[in-house]
Order: C-alpha cells, then structure tokens, then sequence
C-alpha cells in the first residue's frame, strides 16, 4: 500500500506559475509509474502529465503541453507537476496517481489504470 500527498496548490493569476508535489509513502514507490489527473467542477477526472518509474519518459496532455512539466526523484520518493503560463481553464483539483506494474516504457492515462490517488490539491487560476 502506498499514501500519496499532494501540496502546492493555490490561487494564482492567469500567466502566472505553481508547482504541485506528490509525496508517497508507505511501500517503495521508486517503480511506480506516476501520473497527474485533474478535475474541474462537473466535468470527469482526466489526464495531464505521466512519468516512468525511471523517470526516462514522459508525456503530456496537449492542452498543457508547452506549459507543464513533471519530474521525479525516487530517492525523495517525489514527484512534481510544474505548470506555467497559467490559463483560467486550468482550473481544478490535481490528483496525483501511482500505477504498480512496474512498465518501464508505458504509461497509462485513464484512471482506471491507476491503483494509488493522492486526495487532491486545489488550483484555482483567476483571469
């Protein structure tokens, strides 16, 4: 069992930048395929930014690509979203996700495919 924990989330003004952590705990989660999910009020949880355990590839959604990135170090046993050039749109409650299968090059972006969720940090973008 792992326990991810976000922080970092806020209010900022459009143009502006935050950057979300996700700390795990509980067993290793140096191989886990980790994802950022977001959430915005009545619409259905979806996919923004995935790393490899490694850390060796990742992607991104394209309303964000060009404007996040997300890293990890495992030894920290974190992982970070940075999200710059803000958009009122990216408004929403960010998830932090853990996939446990261990896939070196795969990395999966429905939720369905996730095993751990972290309880979610608010980013509210003012225009």
């Amino acid at each position: 069992q792992a326990q991810l924990v976000e922080s970092g989330g806020g209010l900022v003004q459009a143009g502006g930048s935050l950057t979300l952590s996700c700390a795990a705990s509980g067993r290793t989660s140096e191989r886990y395929t980790m994802a950022w999910f977001r959430q915005a009020p009545g619409n259905e949880r979806e996919f923004v930014a995935g790393i490899t355990w490694s850390g060796g590839r990742t992607i991104l959604s394209d309303s964000v690509k060009g404007r996040f990135a997300i890293s990890r170090d495992n030894p920290k046993n974190t992982v970070w979203l940075r999200m710059g050039s803000l958009k009122p749109e990216d408004t929403a409650i960010y998830f932090c996700a853990a996939d446990n299968r261990r896939s070196v090059l795969y990395i999966p972006s429905t939720t369905t495919e996730y095993t751990y969720w972290g309880q979610g940090t608010q980013v509210t973008v003012s225009s």
